[in-house]
């Protein structure tokens, strides 16, 4: 009986995963289209843009009752894979 029950939560988070990766093809598309306005590999990291993101995401947590230390690690690291992101497909100067 318990193992039913934990094999049934971990295949609702699997389902989740799924739409995750779908908001995640999302976000790269549009960070793509952010990375195609940049004229200058030196615009790939913008500290005020993150540290206002990083503001809101707290802010929101706190309203939803999510632990901000999760959320703030997680946005950090996206925040940082898309950086790279950034840097490995930048084609200009």
């Amino acid at each position: 009986m318990k193992n039913l029950k934990l094999k049934l939560i971990r295949q609702k988070i699997d389902k989740l995963d799924d739409r995750l990766l779908n908001l995640i093809k999302i976000r790269t598309n549009l960070v793509t289209s952010v990375l195609r306005q940049k004229k200058y590999k030196n615009q790939i990291i913008d500290k005020s843009r993150i540290k206002e993101v990083l503001t809101l995401i707290k802010k929101k947590s706190v309203t939803r009752k999510i632990d901000p230390k999760i959320t703030k690690k997680i946005w950090k690291n996206m925040i940082r894979a898309y950086i790279d992101f950034e840097k490995r497909n930048f084609k200009k100067k």
